[in-house]
């Protein structure tokens, strides 16, 4: 069975703004995947051509802190995976209607 590379989009105000002017599309992504299995799947979802991908891990460290009768208790949050992808000049993704 594959796993799923791309697991949803990202929208946000810095998000949409780099869509516009810079060609750029922000998907959160599969912690597992490589720049180029990213690359081949947003391709063959989008139908477009990649011309960058940039990845980043955010997220893991301590950070949600529990008053609870044993003390304080520290949880990690999940880390996960970003990417910005770049595709060719004069294609676009549109993300709300295509996912």
């Amino acid at each position: 069975m594959m796993k799923a590379i791309i697991k949803k989009p990202i929208i946000t105000e810095k998000a949409t703004a780099a869509s516009e002017k810079q060609n750029r599309f922000t998907f959160e992504v599969d912690k597992g995947a490589n720049k180029l299995e990213i690359k081949r799947a947003v391709e063959k979802m989008y139908s477009v051509k990649v011309t960058e991908v940039r990845t980043m891990i955010y997220g893991g460290g301590k950070s949600s802190v529990k008053h609870t009768n044993r003390g304080i208790v520290e949880q990690p949050s999940n880390p996960t995976k970003k990417a910005i992808v770049t595709v060719a000049e004069g294609e676009t993704i549109d993300l709300f209607n295509n996912f």
